[in-house]
């Protein structure tokens, strides 16, 4: 195997090993995927000014998300389907997370469950909320979160209605997969996942099967998302939802400054900037490039964070710069889970954290929390 440098080779061999449909869920977008493109275009745009003759000694990328300490302002994404990219690739992703020092955020949609996380590492994780039609199990969900010792709950508002993904649809995307003669033959080229897969009993939606009493068939997620998914939420939700927790709250699926402001009113702790990875809207705005505009309106009253194309340690630094608190990975986790298990999480976080700490550097700076937009080249951002 050639040595592993970029998130992009962590890509291409994630591709060649893992089966196409899970692939696909993970590296694609909604509709002619415009809005998941500019969302990783739009930072190239954004240049940096370089320095030089200051003093780098004794660099830190420590700081701080929701006033838990974190090793560099980055944590991992709460992304669908995760155990399918490997065999138990929650657990596997939390623990390299907890190894390097940074937030791991699961999933509602996860395949390993809140409490298989739980028993499988040591330090308190974030878990992600979808608002579900059914209360109860929404109550009991937050209940199982709260005895899990989730330290944050990250509501996720964007996914009232399912965006369509075109690849999903043309693949059949089912979990487990459902073996018709296209994906029997796709799952002979990849004998490493199916191997693995075997060996472990986590093959569905862990925190949904035999705890959600309306769930009619697992096979499929956008039968679920179809019956559950609540069009009707409203910031009453959130209220609700903010005072059953009770805990640090982090609201994603922010791209409108009048949005958050309302996160603001809510009294959560954070929003993120996120356009759900190019998945929902397509046509919206990239999440870099509403960035500044939302920092503006309510930065100092919130701590913003944001996701959406980050594929290098200078994207993080670069949404910094553009007042972030700190940024989230989903896909470059996601492809270094399927490349290489949980090593290939942990090397995806050591290069994002070398190019940080580096283009830091470049730029004159020692402190990650002191990057701000005088490191940018004016008229680029």
């Amino acid at each position: 195997m050639s040595i592993i440098t970029t998130i992009e080779d962590l890509r291409v061999l994630a591709k060649r090993r893992v089966p196409r449909m899970f692939y696909d869920y993970a590296d694609a977008g909604s509709w002619s995927e415009s809005t998941y493109r500019a969302n990783e275009t739009d930072f190239a745009a954004i240049k940096f000014r370089q320095r030089v003759a200051v003093n780098l000694v004794d660099r830190s990328l420590k700081s701080t998300m929701v006033g838990q300490e974190v090793a560099m302002p980055v944590a991992l994404a709460p992304t669908g389907l995760t155990g399918m990219q490997h065999a138990d690739g929650e657990i596997l992703a939390a623990r390299a997370a907890e190894k390097i020092g940074v937030p791991f955020t699961l999933s509602t949609m996860s395949i390993c469950s809140i409490e298989d996380v739980a028993a499988r590492t040591t330090k308190p994780f974030w878990f992600q909320l979808y608002v579900m039609k059914d209360r109860d199990f929404i109550n009991r969900l937050i209940d199982r979160a709260k005895a899990a010792n989730c330290s944050a709950l990250v509501l996720t508002l964007d996914l009232q209605v399912l965006g369509q993904r075109h690849k999903d649809i043309r693949n059949g995307m089912t979990a487990p997969p459902k073996l018709t003669i296209p994906n029997m033959m796709n799952l002979a080229t990849k004998p490493r996942w199916c191997l693995n897969m075997l060996r472990t009993p986590r093959r569905h939606f862990g925190n949904i099967v035999g705890h959600a009493k309306s769930v009619s068939d697992m096979s499929s997620l956008s039968s679920w998302t179809s019956q559950q998914f609540d069009p009707a939420l409203s910031w009453r939700d959130v209220e609700w939802i903010k005072n059953r927790w009770g805990g640090k709250l982090i609201i994603k699926g922010i791209m409108d400054n009048e949005d958050a402001r309302l996160c603001v009113e809510s009294g959560a702790d954070a929003l993120i900037v996120s356009n759900h990875g190019g998945r929902q809207l397509d046509g919206a705005q990239s999440s870099i490039g509403a960035l500044p505009g939302i920092v503006d309106a309510v930065g100092k009253q919130i701590e913003v964070h944001m996701d959406g194309g980050i594929r290098s340690g200078q994207d993080v630094i670069r949404a910094l710069a553009l007042g972030a608190k700190g940024v989230y990975i989903g896909r470059p986790f996601l492809y270094g889970l399927g490349a290489m298990g949980e090593a290939g999480v942990a090397r995806c976080l050591e290069i994002i954290r070398n190019e940080l700490d580096l283009t830091m550097a470049f730029c004159g700076l020692r402190d990650v929390t002191h990057v701000d937009r005088n490191i940018l080249l004016p008229g680029t951002y």
